[in-house]
């Protein structure tokens, strides 16, 4: 699931404002922040500001204020103030003191408007704030409008910002109420937000005041005009018209409002999946076909481009088609698409062509004729479907474009935060459901184009999309973002500055000839490189010395120390400001001669005084030399806790020099001893915790016995913590707790290191690189909803240890914010019935449920009104007690815990109210309600009344029949409900509301209309010259409803093809003209109400014959000619031999009138019904047509005509015989086979 994208948030709720301050003044800034406790910085002019006795810097809780004393001219620069990553600019402006005024100190006032005050510097935009009316009193509300305070006329300078602002009481309001801003008369502002035009709103829960505005940035001349503020609720509106006067400016921007309100889909979703692609596509100017392409997954631009041209093109009017294809079609892939088109012939063959290839039939392409339409149906579709199609007919073409539409890219892999340091490379890696699809990189919300290529590099391998930046800067931090058409995912990239710790350093050595030295030291970062110095000079290795950098460790070893190798040596860290010397001091043996029979001597430093102690590392090598003297030579015991070693198996081991030196170097061990003639070594290889304790070494010799004490103690890293746990988690924080280590190394644990990640990374991010010397952290940054672990590492002067068990997996999460609206909505004995609106803040955590409480006036006890909690938004509690006072409250719940409570302030009274009844007769009901015969009758009546009252309808003073109309009542209204209205529903309805002596009731007009009857008594008066008068009378059934006029036509006897002469005409009398000479008409009249024309005409008897001036022609009568003949085949059928597989046809010619009726049979089997069999008749000539025909169609075919005056058959014989090669060479018969 992609991580959801976390908007910056200001760290202040109260922010300073510009000011300007007479020379000689205090100023006064004020600044308050979310949270208390966080560190702010003041800075002037860019730089920090130090407290001094001119800038005093206060801090009490989240409430942060800057005073500048005695401010002079060169105060007069931009200040800003910063808290954590979020910076605030504003500016002083000090003015000369007049002389005729006594300037005392005061705090700084909010700078004039934009339209007063001199242009802005660059830094700052210029914005001017039109407040409402009441910040000018004198201007009297209006006590029966839904305003608190007006939009007031404005004045901006061209480029600045200005802002008006409305406020209506929202107290009485159920709901928020709906407020529109238009300029002029008629252009609606909603859908014109963009980058010069924003709308804000919000709600004040103290004073219940809704607050709107309209902020105009980057103003223009354009502006300038008349303006309106329109609010409206259920049953009220409200309006208020001011003026934006837009003065010119030294320098004027080229903006264009009308390009700016032209932006209407910024802030639409766009991720409807019916959306039509290509009808966008055609509508959209060349400039966005580009961000149109990758937002709705297509890829191939250049063909999209190329086909927008090819259908844009004008079709000329087709004789073949009826209707043709559209444009172009859009299918998701993996779907079914239909093409059809409607040809004017219904026997027309068509082909279908893909890219001009003809498609050929198979289970993803089908075929379908369906009357006059031919469909082309594409199952499956895939993306080699998205291509050009044809269907042709004869030689015209019908085109269309089939677009598939790819589905959305998903995010599979989300991106995982990242915390390097200066200078590193940071790589951002998701991996997504398509291979090479389209991504879009931002960084804290601004998209990273391809102009930036010079510090970001986009890749793509396969399925995984990379965003690389190879060298990272502090200015890299912040929150970046892939999306996809289907999918957003963020993570936080923290850069820090590069700091090296030191956790051991090399120490001072003293060894003797021929010895190992060895300098060793430890730095925090592996990868830093070093180079050793010897007094100042770089030291060269060789086959003596040797340099070593493993992991964070640095060596240098001396083999065989001689004189020239005591010196001062330095290790020195590429890159860092470091210098980590110590000193090589090379040890003389010097041999005394001692006079003989010298008693036994341990020459250790403050011998006889406190135990001397040793410390070694964990690990590393222990080897201590003993300088002895004695004479004789004494014999040597070493012993640990008054146990005698014997090497590692602890026991006693008696070396005297006299023994043979190669039984010296034969003893093994970690834990070993070495006999010299002057001195004895003690050597612990790779020392360990259990190595710790007192080691006594003895002398004796006969003169006397002598004895030391030395103590070992090996520290090493700490063990690592116990998990930590996890409290207090909030909507991007939480307090991490934990406990010391059970073991401390030997050394005091210096702090703590604290990691995290998301449950399902696998790379954990530093969250401190000071130590941390608590034993708890509050960790902030965190995105909601989002699954995290943490971890803790222990530090101390040895190095870090290992890391403790991750903790508990958690999710930040906070509770909702109560919910809004809660009221009562009704009450009665027993009962209170309260409704509420869900909570404005839900968080990711969801939202579980409501629970509900209710506590009796004078008791502090808050019982649960309903058992566990409820979804709804709106709740019945029942079984109360009648006459109780109760108080109650709502809280939302979710995995987060409770949210706060809203109550209702005063006690509800359980007990009945009594309410008189009264009607909310609707506004469309108080005329007459025309409805069509057929048509539904719904009327609902909403009313008041308490208790229930018994609702009464009557028509035309009797009661209604249930049977025939329906009615349905409710506690707050009733409804009269007819399905198919008839027109003896017409009437006057009553309907009566009574509550015990209290009624009250309305009355409703229902008139039922339908198409009126024909006209009557049609007559055509008079015809003369070119015209003929007519008469008729209204029709009989005027369907209910006033005639509104009558349709008269004409038409001629020849044709008897109908034309109007009149529409909408009022008499029941006209003058037809115009009538063409010699020609007959007859006329119709058609009546006509609201219900539309009657459905039958009143039409003239007798034709107006206009006669033609002149001599008058009187034709011949002649007897009628009967040309009646039964039917005769003028040309018979022939004999025929065929070839198997090619159509064949036999053809003859028939004569008769009336024109006789054909038949076709093969061997006395008729063959009208058979698909294989097409015949045709044209102008006498018969055909049968049969396709394909085999062996087994051979036979007797018979042709019969069939009229009234008779019948005549005639008969063929038809052979069929097998494809094979043509035996006589004919070579027609064989170009014809081919």
């Amino acid at each position: 699931m992609p991580e959801p994208v976390k908007k910056a948030v200001s760290a202040f709720t109260k922010k300073p404002k510009t000011a300007e301050v007479t020379a000689g003044n205090t100023a006064v800034f004020e600044a308050e922040t979310e949270k208390s406790g966080i560190k702010v910085k003041w800075q002037r002019a860019g730089t920090e500001i130090t407290e001094s006795e001119k800038y005093v810097i206060k801090t009490e809780g989240n409430k942060h204020s800057l005073t500048i004393n005695n401010v002079g001219k060169e105060d007069d620069v931009i200040y800003a103030v910063i808290a954590g990553s979020s910076k605030v600019k504003f500016e002083l402006k000090v003015k000369e003191p007049e002389k005729s005024e006594t300037v005392t100190p005061a705090e700084a006032v909010p700078a004039p408007a934009a339209s007063e005050s001199p242009a802005p510097p660059a830094e700052s935009s210029q914005h001017t704030e039109v407040s409402s009316a009441e910040t000018q009193p004198e201007s009297p509300l209006d006590p029966i409008g839904l305003f608190v305070a007006r939009p007031q006329d404005g004045e901006v300078t061209v480029g600045g910002n200005i802002t008006f602002t409305a406020k209506v009481a929202g107290e009485s309001l159920l709901k928020k109420p709906s407020v529109k801003w238009f300029k002029g008369k008629w252009m609606d502002l909603g859908s014109k937000v963009g980058k010069h035009l924003q709308l804000h709103d919000n709600y004040d829960r103290n004073t219940k005041v809704y607050t709107f505005e309209m902020e105009i940035i980057e103003a223009n001349m354009t502006f300038a005009g008349g303006y309106r503020c329109e609010v409206s609720t259920k049953d009220k509106f409200d309006s208020s018209s001011f003026n934006l006067t837009v003065n010119e400016a030294p320098v004027s921007g080229d903006l264009d409002i009308r390009a700016a309100f032209r932006r209407t889909g910024e802030g639409k979703s766009e991720s409807q999946s019916d959306v039509d692609v290509w009808d966008i596509l055609r509508k959209a100017p060349p400039t966005e076909y580009e961000k149109i392409a990758f937002q709705y997954g297509i890829t191939d631009l250049r063909g999209m481009l190329k086909r927008l041209k090819r259908i844009k093109k004008e079709e000329k009017k087709s004789t073949a088609f009826l209707k043709k294809l559209d444009p172009a079609y859009q299918v998701d892939k993996g779907q079914k698409i239909k093409l059809m088109v409607e040809v004017a012939n219904p026997d027309a063959d068509v082909k279908w062509l893909k890219n001009g290839q003809e498609i050929q039939v198979s289970g993803r392409y089908i075929f379908e004729a369906v009357g006059n339409k031919r469909i082309l149906t594409i199952n499956h579709c895939s993306l080699a479907d998205d291509a050009a199609y044809e269907c042709v007919v004869g030689d015209e073409k019908s085109f269309t474009e089939l677009f598939v539409k790819e589905p959305p890219i998903l995010i599979t892999r989300p991106l995982e935060d990242q915390m390097v340091m200066v200078g590193e490379r940071v790589e951002f890696e998701c991996e997504v459901s398509e291979e090479g699809a389209t991504v879009k990189w931002e960084k804290d919300g601004i998209e990273l184009t391809r102009e930036e290529t010079f510090k970001y590099r986009f890749k793509k391998d396969g399925k995984k999309q990379y965003l690389i930046i190879n060298e990272s800067t502090k200015e890299d931090s912040g929150h970046y973002t892939v999306k996809t058409n289907g999918g957003v995912s963020v993570a936080e990239l923290i850069v820090q500055e590069k700091k090296l710790e030191v956790y051991q350093s090399i120490a001072d050595l003293t060894v003797k000839a021929r010895d190992q030295a060895v300098f060793k030291c430890e730095v925090s970062d592996e990868n830093v490189k070093g180079i050793w110095l010897k007094n100042g000079k770089e030291v060269i290795p060789d086959e003596r010395i040797k340099i070593s950098h493993i992991g964070r460790i640095h060596k240098l070893t001396i083999e065989d120390v001689t004189p020239e190798d005591e010196a001062d040596y330095s290790f020195i860290p590429q890159g860092f400001a470091y210098n980590l010397s110590a000193k090589l001091q090379f040890l003389e043996v010097k041999i005394d001669f001692v006079p003989r029979e010298e008693p036994p001597k341990i020459h250790l430093d403050c011998l006889g005084q406190s135990p001397d102690t040793i410390v070694v590392v964990a690990g590393n090598k222990l080897r201590l030399d003993v300088p002895v003297s004695g004479d004789p030579t004494p014999t040597v015991i070493w012993q640990k806790v008054n146990k005698v070693m014997l090497s590692l198996a602890q026991l006693a081991m008696i070396l005297s020099v006299t023994h043979c030196p190669q039984l010296l170097f034969e003893s093994e061990g970690r834990v070993r001893v070495e006999m010299h003639e002057d001195h004895c070594v003690f050597i612990i290889e790779g020392a360990e915790k259990e190595d710790e304790g007192v080691y006594r070494v003895i002398l004796k010799n006969p003169v006397g016995e002598d004895k030391a004490d030395i103590t070992v103690k090996v520290i090493d890293v700490p063990d690592p913590p116990e998990a930590p746990t996890i409290s207090n988690i909030g909507e991007d924080y939480c307090t991490v707790h934990w406990q010391p280590p059970k073991y401390d190394g030997g050394q005091p644990v210096l702090g703590y290191i604290l990691e995290r990640k998301k449950k399902k990374s696998y790379r954990w991010m530093r969250l401190n690189f000071d130590l941390l010397k608590e034993l708890t952290y509050e960790a902030k940054r965190m995105i909601e909803g989002v699954v995290y672990e943490m971890r803790i590492y222990a530090v101390n002067s040895i190095g870090m240890s290992r890391p403790s068990p991750a903790s508990q997996p958690f999710m930040p999460i906070a509770p909702p914010s109560e919910p809004t609206h809660f009221t009562v909505e009704d009450v009665s004995d027993s009962t209170v019935s309260l409704k509420w609106r869900p909570p404005e803040r839900i968080g990711a955590g969801g939202l579980d449920g409501y629970m509900l409480e209710y506590c009796k006036d004078g008791s502090t006890e808050w019982i649960p009104a309903l058992p566990g909690l409820t979804e709804r938004t709106s709740a019945l509690i029942k079984d109360l007690v009648t006459g109780d006072k109760l108080y109650f409250r709502i809280k939302a719940v979710n995995l987060a815990g409770e949210s706060g409570a809203a109550t209702i302030k005063e006690p509800v009274t359980v007990q009945e109210i009594l309410q008189r009844p009264k009607f909310w007769l609707p506004r469309h009901l108080r005329q007459t309600l025309v409805k069509k015969v057929g048509e539904t009758v719904n009327i609902v009546i909403p009313f008041q009344g308490k208790p229930r009252p018994k609702i009464t309808w009557l028509k035309d003073g009797q009661t209604l029949d249930s049977k025939d109309v329906g009615i349905r009542n409710s506690s707050t209204d009733t409804i009269l409900f007819i399905r198919k209205a008839e027109l003896h529903h017409s009437g006057a309805y009553e309907v009566t509301l009574q509550i015990e002596n209290m009624s009250d009731k309305v009355a409703i007009t229902i008139q039922i209309i339908d198409k009126p009857g024909p006209p009557q008594n049609i007559k055509l008066v008079d015809v003369w010259g070119f015209n003929a008068a007519l008469e008729w009378t209204p029709p009989q059934d005027d369907g209910n409803a006033q005639i509104l006029g009558y349709t008269v036509q004409k038409a001629d006897k020849k044709t008897m093809e109908w034309y109007t002469v009149f529409d909408h005409y009022r008499r029941t009398n006209c003058i037809v003209s115009d009538l063409i000479m010699g020609n007959e008409y007859f006329f119709r009249i058609f009546s006509e109400n609201l219900c539309g024309l009657s459905e039958t005409a009143a039409t003239t008897k007798n034709p107006a014959y206009i006669q033609k001036t002149g001599t008058t022609y009187k034709p011949p009568c002649y007897k009628e000619h009967d040309f009646s003949e039964a039917p005769k085949f003028t040309h018979p059928l022939v004999n025929r031999s065929v070839i198997a597989g090619y159509n064949t046809t036999l053809s003859c010619a028939v004569r008769g009138i009336p024109k006789p009726k054909i038949f076709w049979f093969k061997n006395k089997m008729d063959l009208s019904g058979d698909a294989k069999y097409r015949m045709f008749s044209k102008q006498g000539v018969l055909t049968l047509e049969i396709r394909k025909p085999t062996p087994f169609d051979g036979g007797i075919y018979t042709c019969k005509a069939v009229n009234e005056c008779g019948e005549a058959e005639i008969e063929c014989r038809l052979d069929v015989r097998g494809n094979q090669t043509n035996p006589t060479g004919n070579p027609s018969t064989a170009m014809k086979r081919q």
